[in-house]
């Protein structure tokens, strides 16, 4: 028998109500984030709490297999089946809009049964598309003088650029040595973003780059817990600035990755048009301090040594 106020996802009717519906249900079990991530890890199951943050945060759209995951955590697991074909209807009809901004998922996963056999094999999906996606092509790449000069330093010229490392690579500030740029949190913000962390802390994290012709890319993070990950500059305050790992990668920032420098130097500023340059917080060169987008200086707080990561 239904109780009294029951949120019933068969009577939500677009997807801006059923995330707001994911919220309520997260607010009626009175976990945080971080124990509904350890309450779904006691059943065998992964929750990472920044993508939930994403996903109740209207950011991106859920998987199944999370989505699952997160109702029997609020502690509504009969209801689970309920909850993934109310999405599944909701996110595939066509011409669905979504009031939230939320990226619609590919028809062709949410075509895929809701059953147990059904989930592993999303699951297995996932994971290679996943695995593929981790894998990129690099091209050395050139640019106007002007845009050369606007990101501050000595410049190479374009016969001398150098080419980005290929696979898998580190961001290192220039101004803190044994630190890379990595996954991190900060006081009154509970999703992970860019800070400064040990380098040999940051497995099993991985960094790669995507590139999107001429010098710009996405800056990709891959972790076998939270999945793939772009960064994205926000842009609401207080956390303006902060760089935030996103699964819809076609909503993150592109970044212009401009040498600067003496030549061979491997020193680039990290520039997102129309929003400054990616930079460290302050001038101690502390464990933690966050990455930051702010107006470009051309100071060497915002230089960055991009190298293979070993």
């Amino acid at each position: 028998m239904r109780r009294t106020g029951e949120l019933d996802p068969q009577q939500i009717e677009d997807i801006a109500g059923f995330i707001a519906a994911l919220r309520q249900l997260k607010e009626r079990s009175g976990l945080t984030y971080r124990q509904l991530e350890k309450e779904a890890a006691a059943r065998g199951e992964v929750l990472p709490r920044s993508t939930l943050a994403n996903v109740l945060g209207g950011k991106t759209s859920p998987r199944l297999e999370l989505l699952a995951a997160f109702v029997r955590a609020c502690g509504d697991g009969e209801r689970a089946a309920q909850w993934l074909e109310a999405w599944e209807e909701l996110a595939g009809r066509d011409g669905q809009a979504s009031e939230s901004g939320i990226r619609r998922p590919a028809r062709w996963i949410l075509s895929l049964p809701t059953s147990r056999g059904g989930l592993a094999l999303l699951v297995s999906v996932v994971v290679t598309v996943s695995l593929a996606a981790s894998v990129w092509m690099w091209v050395s790449y050139g640019e106007s003088d002007s845009n050369r000069q606007a990101g501050g330093g000595v410049s190479a010229s374009p016969s001398v650029w150098p080419s980005l490392p290929s696979g898998r690579v580190r961001i290192r500030p220039v101004l803190a040595e044994g630190l890379c740029v990595t996954d991190g949190r900060v006081q009154g913000y509970e999703p992970f973003v860019a800070v400064q962390r040990p380098c040999d802390e940051v497995a099993p994290q991985e960094t790669l780059l995507e590139p999107l012709g001429g010098n710009s890319f996405r800056i990709q993070w891959y972790h076998p817990d939270h999945g793939k990950g772009c960064l994205k500059a926000l842009a609401a305050k207080p956390v303006a600035g902060l760089l935030e790992p996103w699964e819809a990668c076609e909503q993150s920032s592109r970044f212009r990755i401009e040498p600067t420098g003496p030549e061979g130097s491997s020193r680039y500023v990290l520039r997102v048009s129309g929003e400054g340059c990616v930079g460290i917080t302050g001038t101690a060169p502390s464990e933690g301090t966050e990455v930051r987008m702010g107006p470009c200086r051309g100071e060497p707080s915002q230089q960055f040594i991009i190298e293979s990561a070993p």
